[in-house]
Order: C-alpha cells, then sequence, then structure tokens
C-alpha cells in the first residue's frame, strides 16, 4: 500500500469509532488482514469487535513459553465463547534451548540486550512468521499506554514488518475499554483483578501500586524509554 495512501485512510478513519475502524479495514484486506492478540484487555474487546463484524476473521497468539496460566486460560475461555479457533504461533524450540544454555533461563533480568535477545527469539521471530501471508494487522494499542505510544495513527506504516498497521483503539482510555467489557460480557484475564493492568511473560509482568502507570509491571527493572518488545517501536 502506497504512504498517500495509509495517510488518506488514516485521515478518513481518524475520528471514525473502532468499529468503523474495524469494518473498514476487515472489507479493505479480506483475508491478508489479523488481529495479533496478546489476550490484553484491549485486545479481547477487538476479539469481540472483529468477529461481531466476521466469524471468520483471522486472529492469533503468540505462546512465549512463559505465560501465566491465566492467560492459557484465557485462550481456551475465549476460542469457547465465540466459537473460533485463536491460531497460536510458538518459538523455535532450538532457538529457545541455544539462549537458555548459553545465558541462562532468567537471562533477560541481566542486561537489557538480553532480555531483547529473549523477545526476539519468543515473540518476534514467531510474530514474523505469522504475518509472513499477511498486508496488514490489528493491534490493540492506546496512545495513553505509555510514553513509547504517545504518537502512534489509526492506520499507519510498520517498516519493522513492511505491514499496514491497524491501531482501532488508538484514542480510547483504559476506562472506556473496560465499560465495553463490561457491557458486552467479554472475557478477561483474571489477573486484571489482581493489579495486572498489562500481561506479558509470567517472569516479566508483576502487579502494579495504585498510582502507578499502566505499563509499570512490564520489565519494571528498566526505564520507561526501553519498555517495548520490539513488536511496537516505531
Amino acid at each position: 500500500m502506497h504512504p498517500d495512501e495509509i495517510k488518506k485512510l488514516n485521515n478518513e478513519l481518524y475520528n471514525a469509532s473502532a468499529e468503523e475502524i474495524l469494518k473498514r479495514v476487515l472489507a479493505l484486506f479480506g483475508n491478508k488482514i489479523a488481529l495479533s492478540s496478546s489476550l490484553g484487555a484491549e485486545d479481547q474487546v477487538l476479539t469481540d469487535m472483529v468477529l461481531k463484524i466476521n466469524p471468520n476473521a483471522r486472529i492469533f497468539t503468540l505462546d512465549t513459553g512463559r505465560l501465566f496460566p491465566e492467560t492459557y486460560d484465557l485462550i481456551d475461555r475465549t476460542s469457547k465463547k465465540y466459537k473460533t479457533s485463536i491460531e497460536v504461533f510458538f518459538p523455535n524450540n532450538e532457538k529457545v534451548q541455544e539462549m537458555v544454555n548459553a545465558k541462562g533461563i532468567n537471562l533477560f533480568y541481566e542486561s537489557v540486550d538480553n532480555r531483547k535477545l529473549c523477545c526476539h527469539i519468543r515473540k518476534i521471530e514467531p510474530l514474523q512468521r505469522a504475518f509472513a501471508s499477511l498486508d496488514a494487522w490489528i493491534c490493540g494499542l492506546r496512545a495513553s499506554q505509555s510514553v513509547t505510544r504517545i504518537d502512534i495513527g489509526v492506520v499507519e506504516w510498520d517498516s519493522n514488518n513492511n505491514l499496514v498497521k491497524v491501531n482501532p483503539l488508538a484514542k480510547w482510555t483504559e476506562q472506556q475499554v473496560w465499560d465495553y467489557i463490561k457491557e458486552h460480557k467479554v472475557p478477561y484475564n483474571v489477573l486484571h483483578d489482581k493489579g495486572f493492568p498489562s500481561i506479558g511473560c509470567q517472569p516479566c509482568t508483576r502487579a502494579i501500586m495504585h498510582g502507578e502507570d499502566v505499563r509499570a509491571g512490564r520489565w519494571w527493572w528498566e526505564n520507561p524509554e526501553s519498555k517495548e518488545c520490539g513488536l511496537h517501536k516505531k
């Protein structure tokens, strides 16, 4: 898709509702677009919206091998509620084995470079395989989530993956997310009720205290500016 077309589409949909954005891009890209779900609250909202628009829409997630049990339970509950199959992508077992044997099971605590290596092997490489057949992807980023996300567009070019990236909830607040979940009875991770606003791999996620940033529990030992795994880097 040409940059001018992406800019035009972003301008067209900038003030549209999340449902209107999804209807437009699902129709535009057909089977060449998918929702990449981390099973977070935002992605659960999008799952509900996407499948109401197109019950056969493609949704996939990544199993890093270090997820919370509650996350696996949510995959199962979501699949059963919507009578759909969430496609699961796994990391290359030989690359994981090589990394762990060389740098240790919890290498990510040692340095940002180690943590990003772990993220690359467990998340980025499987994601690239998932993207191989796509022209566009949908994700649940919100501008207010962190300092690394304040300038996201509704539709933008993902230069990392050479795909169009769609952020239907870019302008949503956290309150809007939870209002939707309650109104539409959307299944969500029970860890959200235990102080976990953002949930990733178990060893890299903690509950936050009242008043902390919603992303404070992710890679909490790092500076806020480095707190991305590479999926959403500009």
